[in-house]
């Protein structure tokens, strides 16, 4: 079963997006800020992450770079979840070094897509 790690600050997104990726079949781990999402990938070694952008404590740019920086966890691929959608908010979260960028709402079949390109496998399926 593919393992995503969802940084959500938002407790009702978080909740939702939750229900909908288990629903599809992923094993979802959340943490709520910057700082509990860079101690969460090294215990739970996700398969992909979900980063919201802004979040407390640190926001996801820094928690993306500095998760990106430790080259054991450098290759998980980080998917940007932002309200954000002006001009430049696409780069800024592709230099922080996420590997793809996805507005709110979130389309769940959407993100779905992506979560599956990124991972190489079908949800569920075992990741060796």
């Amino acid at each position: 079963m593919s393992k995503v790690l969802l940084v959500e600050d938002n407790p009702q997104n978080r909740y939702l997006l939750t229900f909908l990726l288990e629903r599809s079949g992923y094993e979802v781990v959340t943490a709520e800020d910057g700082e509990a999402a860079i101690e969460a990938v090294p215990a739970y070694l996700p398969d992909v992450i979900l980063m919201d952008v802004q979040l407390p404590k640190l926001d996801g740019y820094e928690a993306t770079r500095r998760i990106k920086a430790d080259e054991r966890f450098a290759r998980i691929p980080i998917l940007a979840l932002t309200a954000h959608s002006m001009k430049g908010d696409r780069a800024k979260a592709l230099e922080a070094g996420c590997d793809d960028y996805i507005t709110k709402p979130v389309d769940i079949d959407v993100l779905l897509r992506r979560i599956q390109e990124v991972v190489g496998a079908e949800p569920g399926s075992a990741m060796s």
